[in-house]
């Protein structure tokens, strides 16, 4: 963990920018895997480890803002948990190094929120994204499940503190980037035809393992790149599939990392992939190119979109005026997803607390396909961490229905698209810091270029 200073001057910042009122945090509870003994990896919720760096199940705190008081809520471990778990620094001396002076027995929460009630002072709470926090929330605060968006001061208060990264902060996602970097560069050692997907996986992994971290999500490595969120690996590597790869490490502080990668199984590129390729690196080059504050991400989106469309018409398969395309939304066929994300203690940074406020302000998001998973649409500022990662897939169900319903017909050359169904996609991805005056690219550099990859194989 950071030092208690750092602790303490994030809790009073989030005092100042509320002025008055109750803050509730809620700590994640282990979570059964198939049994309540049987749990999966532990892991605190973001915004507790950021206001109080303690990473133990079972444990919430308040703010109250109008007292200047900060209590953590938890329990000491018992005999029997010291008998499973050894023995470990008690929950009054984890509250002491982040500079929390007040602990008190979680069953004392209900009765200071109970109090809250008599006084007419309301709770405050962040959205919830688990069963238990929903659950917690309807006994204690009497609301149920389905009314429960969070509170809005609350959310933005958060929001305005996390989106804007610490020098400590970077220091720690720049460690969990360079790990994340080495994971991809042993991706394109080890890769061989032959090779089933769990085999690279488990290459990946235990660099991430080797380095004292765990993954900051669920690894994709695949064959069938055209599938955004593939998280299967058991099918088998052949010889002229591409691999794409999209995999993080997470360090013990809980800050994640996030690239991309996509590989030739054959030492080499075919000519056809090459092609594509080098669209998708101009696509990526372009957008680091414009990142720097004070330009909308979404005029970046938009900038790697008009690289594509060009580069589509090149190989035959678009064809009008590129602004016109991408205005309205035929680019998408063969770029579904968003240009990136703020990242951070989570690896979309705070998405629990809506893509709205951390990456809108506020304002609505677009409900064009494509555009409309862009997650992040802000005025880049200095201390933004952020992804870069445009991609180009061709999904034979997509290609099919847009054919169908005679979809962008004046930009989509489909006779053209229908010999590409079995390519697969590509994405590649790096993480970068917004400065003063740019952007500086977090962790050491993974091979971009086809001859960079290449060199690997």
């Amino acid at each position: 963990m950071f030092s208690k200073e750092t602790y303490m001057a994030r809790r009073a910042t989030l005092m100042e920018r509320m002025g008055s009122g109750v803050c509730l945090f809620l700590g994640n509870d282990e979570q059964g895997l198939h049994y309540a003994g049987n749990t999966f990896r532990y892991r605190q919720d973001s915004t507790f480890l950021y206001y109080f760096g303690i990473s133990q199940a079972g444990l919430s705190a308040i703010i109250d803002v109008d007292n200047a008081r900060t209590i953590l809520f938890g329990d000491e471990l018992t005999i029997d948990d010291i008998i499973w778990m050894g023995v470990q620094p008690t929950l009054h001396q984890k509250a002491e190094r982040v500079g929390i002076t007040e602990v008190q027995p979680a069953r004392k929460l209900m009765e200071y929120i109970d109090k809250c009630g008599v006084e007419k002072r309301a709770v405050s709470y962040l959205p919830p994204y688990r069963a238990e926090h929903r659950l917690k929330l309807m006994d204690w605060l009497g609301l149920p499940p389905s009314e429960q968006p969070g509170s809005v001061p609350f959310i933005r208060a958060v929001v305005s503190q996390r989106n804007f990264k610490t020098e400590e902060e970077i220091v720690e996602i720049e460690r969990a980037c360079n790990v994340t970097a080495d994971m991809h560069i042993e991706a394109m050692r080890v890769l061989r035809p032959g090779m089933m997907e769990y085999e690279v996986v488990a290459a990946m992994e235990a660099v991430a393992m080797a380095n004292g971290c765990e993954t900051s999500f669920a690894t994709i490595a695949t064959i069938n790149g055209q599938t955004l969120h593939n998280h299967y690996h058991g099918n088998k590597v052949n010889e002229g599939d591409l691999f794409l790869i999209d995999a993080g490490a997470e360090t013990a502080m809980g800050y994640a990392g996030d690239m991309s990668s996509t590989i030739p199984a054959s030492k080499t590129f075919t000519t056809r992939q090459r092609e594509v390729y080098e669209i998708q690196n101009a696509m990526h080059n372009g957008a680091v190119a414009a990142l720097r504050p004070g330009i909308n991400y979404m005029d970046v989106y938009d900038y790697s979109s008009l690289i594509l469309v060009e580069g589509m018409k090149n190989l035959g398969l678009m064809k009008g005026n590129a602004e016109d395309a991408v205005r309205e939304g035929a680019h998408a066929l063969f770029f579904p997803h968003g240009l990136g994300h703020m990242m951070g203690l989570d690896v979309h940074d705070m998405e629990n607390l809506g893509e709205v406020w951390v990456g809108y302000d506020g304002q609505p998001k677009s409900t064009q396909f494509g555009r409309r998973s862009q997650r992040l649409a802000l005025p880049l500022q200095p201390g933004f961490v952020l992804t870069v990662e445009p991609g180009i897939y061709f999904i034979p169900e997509l290609i099919d229905l847009w054919q169908k319903e005679g979809k962008f017909a004046d930009f989509i050359n489909y006779d053209k698209v229908q010999t590409y169904k079995d390519f697969g996609g590509i994405r590649n991805e790096e993480d970068y810091l917004i400065t003063p005056t740019g952007a500086r690219r977090l962790g050491k550099q993974i091979p971009l270029t086809p001859e960079e990859v290449e060199a690997l194989r």
